[in-house]
This record gives C-alpha cells, sequence and structure tokens, in this order.
C-alpha cells in the first residue's frame, strides 16, 4: 500500500490545528506590508494580519506566490519522511502563478511520484479538496485514484463570498477607482463566486443585511456534502452561520467557521462572509 502525502498551499485557508490534524502540509504564500513581507501562517498571526489590514493608514497588503523552490523543499521533505507519493492541491492556476511553481517543482523531481492539481478556485474551497484527499489517503488509497477523484471533485465546489466593501478591490487593482466610487455611494455589497478559476460578481445588493440573505438564498436547496463557512473579522458570524445550515440542510455542528486567511482577505477586506460548499455527486 503506497503512502501518500497531501500538500497544498496557504490560499486555501486551512487552519493550521486543522491541517496538522490531516496531516497536510501547507506551503505558504508570501504577504507584504510595504517592505515587511511574511510568509503566511507562519511569520504573521491572524490577530497581528488583521490588526494590520485595519489599521488606519495602513499599506496595503499584497501577496506573491510561492516559488518552485518552496514546493520543492515540500515534496522532498515528503519523500524523506517515508511517503511513496505526493499529491498536491493548489489555488486555481488563473488567480496566482503559485500552480505554476507547483509544476516547475514537479518537473525539478522526474524520478518521483508527484501530482499537482490546479483546484480552479481558492480559500476553503481549495482546502475542501485538500482535506478530501487527506482522507483517502489515509485509507490508503493508491497515490493515481486520490489525483484523479480530487480532479473529478473540482467541479462541484461553490465558493461565494459577500463583501462589505469595494475599497480592497480597487486597491488590488480589480476595479477601477471609478467603479469603486460609484459602489459606495450606492452602498453596493458585491456576492462573489470563482467559476472555472475566475472571480465572477453573482448579484450587488445595496446593504449588508440584503447582502447576507441573497447569499443563503444562493444556497439554499445546494445538495452539500460538506461545508465550511469563512469570514474576514466578522463580530456576529453566529447568525449567518446558523442560516448556512438552514439553506443548505445540513447540522450547524457540521460545519465549521474560520477566518480567511492573509493570502485571500487582501482581496476580499474586512467585514466579509462566505461559504465553501463540496456538492454530493448525483
Amino acid at each position: 500500500m503506497a503512502r501518500t502525502a497531501i500538500v497544498t498551499d496557504s490560499a486555501g485557508d486551512l487552519p493550521p490545528d486543522v491541517a496538522a490534524t490531516a496531516s497536510i502540509t501547507v506551503v505558504p504564500l508570501t504577504v507584504s506590508f510595504g517592505a515587511e513581507e511574511f510568509r503566511a501562517g507562519v511569520d504573521l498571526s491572524m490577530a497581528d494580519f488583521y490588526a494590520r489590514l485595519t489599521a488606519p493608514g495602513a499599506a496595503f497588503p499584497k501577496t506573491a506566490a510561492c516559488s518552485p523552490g518552496d514546493f520543492q523543499r515540500a515534496f522532498e521533505a515528503a519523500f524523506e519522511a517515508g511517503n511513496d507519493a505526493v499529491v498536491c492541491i493548489t489555488v486555481g492556476s488563473r488567480l496566482s502563478a503559485t500552480h505554476r511553481s507547483a509544476e516547475l517543482a514537479r518537473d525539478a523531481l522526474p524520478s518521483r511520484d508527484v501530482h499537482v492539481i490546479d483546484s480552479q478556485t481558492a480559500s476553503l474551497g481549495e482546502g475542501l479538496l485538500a482535506l478530501l484527499g487527506a482522507e483517502m489517503a489515509t485509507r490508503g488509497d493508491e497515490p493515481a485514484a486520490i489525483a484523479e477523484a480530487i480532479r473529478r471533485r473540482v467541479a462541484d465546489i461553490r465558493v461565494v463570498f459577500a463583501l462589505d466593501t469595494l475599497e480592497y478591490l480597487r486597491r488590488g487593482g480589480r476595479i477601477s477607482g471609478a467603479q469603486a466610487a460609484i459602489g459606495s455611494v450606492l452602498s453596493v455589497k458585491p456576492i462573489i463566486t470563482i467559476a472555472d478559476g475566475v472571480v465572477e460578481t453573482l448579484d450587488k445588493p445595496r446593504t449588508r443585511t440584503r447582502a447576507r440573505e441573497r447569499l443563503l438564498q444562493m444556497l439554499t436547496h445546494l445538495p452539500a456534502e460538506r461545508a465550511w463557512i469563512l469570514h474576514s473579522g466578522v463580530d456576529d458570524i453566529e447568525p449567518f452561520a446558523e442560516g448556512v445550515a438552514v439553506s443548505l440542510g445540513l447540522p450547524r455542528s457540521a460545519i465549521p467557521v474560520s477566518l480567511m486567511g492573509p493570502s485571500i482577505a487582501p482581496h476580499v477586506g474586512p467585514g466579509g462572509v462566505g461559504a465553501a460548499v463540496l456538492t454530493r455527486v448525483t
């Protein structure tokens, strides 16, 4: 029976304790505030990140992809630990150069059994796929079977966010200053998703309350196998979490809640809420 290591990157937003329990190696992206650089989830705690993100006059955080060397070191460490193969799930290739870095690291180890999978998504959508791979690896499934199963399930991932502000999309170059100004005047709270590796706008409610209501409507009757709720520094997340559970028809206790990490939150901004759902195979 082959031993398979599961590797992913920090854009998957897996909490460190969850990744550790599942024996998933997380390769960190780089986050910078001005001249200061940090490895996401390694050099910068969640508390420090959100304090910096929301500090008046703070430098806008920027993210940089993992390097091929980062992945190669993670792969080599997995083999040195006695694994026979590596299955690596990355953030969507159309969202970050991280996926290409993982491919280059794989190509640098031609004699090793390394599978690199484009999740075509981010945040806990990517994270749920990594957890699925870890469960299969624990069962002793063959590496090629794990990789093929995850590739098939990429199409079953749904990720939706309701943003509280357009400012961070503007500062990150995702929208123009004029669009952000108009949105602010109208109090637009856009609902976005990641479809086929591209960020798309699903709706543009004009209030925070309406945005959450609309997001819950989008989740209603979705055939959920499992789900995860995420937010970017929201104090009143529990009512939203309860609404997600009702919409999906899942027990509230079955849906974890966690903060978006430093790899994703700079693009969402504070006050965002969302959910990642792995839909059932029908």
